[in-house]
């Protein structure tokens, strides 16, 4: 009998776009013999499905549900594909663990922590797997200080939201004096919270990595390579601004120091479904340092993870039901 699986999309952040690209690329190749999938958008004006006739049907959110045809629908697990809050930030997923319904993503707390870059910092840095890259971690509302920052940290940094993605709100600060105040203001448009670190000059690689039948696999190494000065959300999402290269053209004993320590943080962080954790290699000493773990990757056909499942000899097909089969046992 063909399980019922939710594909929730939408949000409420800027990264509403990316979600509903990462939408169509999910829905095209899930499996219809096996799975009956219900697109149902997330809104700040609503939860809806709506029907081939182009009726919106509201979700009863007391329990997940929807009414059609005068037939209660009930999932059998949910494929989250919000990027942003409140997919991405372990709020539907605390909703879902109350209902007990079983979902493709890292848990409440696991996401939660994640989606903040600066208390994620903080974890994986005392977890000495990796180096970390000195910060400051400053409010909205609470008072910080220009100058005692300058004196803190090394320039160039990178100023961005603590809690967001799709590089918006990020700024590249090289004099301090004349951007800081305009890139932290930028950041604080977006979210309440900046985290301000030191800029480490290498190559950027990222990994993929999900479990299949209880084993941890990781995918193949994509390397970025931007013609702007970072990966911003230009870079990421127009085209020919960026090359993304899978797998990455990088000696086997980097692949595997870079394998192996996101593996290390998958499980101390304690992951669940897809997730990439993003790295830099430094140029002058080939130390490893992390950037970041993103525990809802864009799934649009040019992202990165379809990418390394390609490069991988898999089909999205194939991919999205091992997913979805974890996530139900």
């Amino acid at each position: 009998m063909k399980k019922n699986i939710a594909l929730v999309v939408g949000g409420y952040s800027g990264e509403y776009v990316v979600s509903m690209q990462s939408a169509v690329t999910i829905e095209q190749h899930l499996n219809r013999e096996l799975y009956h999938p219900y697109k149902i958008s997330v809104t700040r004006d609503g939860w809806f499905y709506t029907e081939a006739s182009g009726k919106p049907v509201s979700v009863d959110k007391n329990d997940f549900s929807l009414t059609l045809n005068g037939a209660k629908v009930h999932f059998d697990a949910v494929f989250i594909g919000i990027h942003g809050t409140p997919g991405e930030d372990g709020k539907l997923q605390g909703y879902f663990d109350m209902l007990q319904i079983p979902y493709i993503s890292c848990g409440a707390i696991t996401s939660g922590l994640t989606f903040n870059k600066s208390y994620c910092n903080k974890v994986v840095a005392a977890l000495h797997v990796v180096s970390v890259a000195k910060s400051v971690h400053i409010f909205r509302d609470q008072p910080f200080n220009d100058s005692r920052i300058m004196e803190t940290l090394r320039f160039p940094v990178f100023v961005k939201p603590a809690e967001g993605g799709s590089s918006i709100g990020v700024s590249k600060v090289n004099n301090p004096s004349e951007e800081l105040g305009a890139a932290i203001e930028k950041a604080f448009k977006e979210d309440s919270q900046a985290l301000i670190e030191e800029f480490v000059k290498g190559r950027e690689l990222t990994c993929g990595l999900f479990r299949k039948d209880g084993k941890l696999i990781t995918l193949p190494i994509t390397e970025i390579r931007s013609s702007k000065e970072f990966f911003d959300f230009e870079a990421k999402y127009t085209p020919g601004v960026s090359r993304e290269i899978t797998p990455a053209e990088i000696t086997e004993e980097v692949a595997s120091l870079i394998q192996e320590t996101a593996k290390k943080l998958y499980v101390a962080l304690n992951c669940r479904g897809i997730v990439r954790i993003d790295f830099i290699l430094e140029d002058q000493t080939n130390k490893l340092f992390f950037l970041e773990a993103n525990t809802m990757p864009g799934q649009s056909e040019n992202s990165i993870v379809p990418q390394q499942v390609k490069a991988a000899g898999m089909s999205l097909t194939d991919f999205y039901g091992i997913l979805i089969e974890e996530c139900l046992k």
